[in-house]
């Protein structure tokens, strides 16, 4: 098992994210020894996901720095059709992956990266409904478990987490 000692992980958090897509991750990263920092558009919010499973924002996302963490997490659910509107989200998106640092989407999480301008001539997967989203924004859509296209991981659906999770992890024990 690859260990992540010393490295922090952001993801993402917001009103009708999809439960199991945060919080699978999120202990996996844990069990793997990085420091998990779960951030919303405001800190210390309950959050509801979309089966109504219930987490405490961390940290508010504006107020954090991309140089601070080595990976980004972002979960699917309607959660991202909302924050990619704001510019604090698209700011630290896209400075993680100008960094080179891993940034994973799973299922509609890409809308974030699509919103970012970083999908460009990258290879992704996502839910099927963001083939059109993602192939516009000048990506390559293709029907698989996980895809890892340099530091970009990618995945579609909640059963596809377990190969998610070894692609974030093989991402970040390069």
């Amino acid at each position: 098992m690859p260990a992540l000692d010393g490295q922090r992980i952001l993801i993402f958090v917001g009103d009708d994210y999809e439960d199991q897509e945060l919080q699978y991750p999120k202990y996996r990263m844990l069990e793997a020894g990085a420091e998990v920092v779960v951030a919303g558009l405001e800190a210390g919010v309950v959050y509801k996901g979309k089966y109504s499973y219930p987490q405490v924002s961390q940290a508010k996302i504006d107020d954090l720095d991309a140089a601070d963490f080595d990976g980004l997490v972002i979960p699917g659910g309607w959660m991202p059709d909302k924050l990619r509107r704001y510019d604090e989200v698209k700011r630290i998106t896209r400075q993680m992956h100008e960094a080179g640092k891993c940034v994973a989407s799973i299922c509609h999480g890409p809308w974030i990266d699509i919103s970012a301008g970083i999908v460009k001539g990258a290879t992704y997967t996502s839910t099927p409904g963001l083939t059109d989203d993602l192939r516009n924004a000048g990506a390559k859509w293709v029907d698989q478990s996980v895809v890892i296209d340099g530091h970009h991981v990618t995945s579609r659906r909640p059963d596809d987490l377990p190969d998610f999770c070894r692609g974030i992890l093989e991402v970040m024990s390069r």
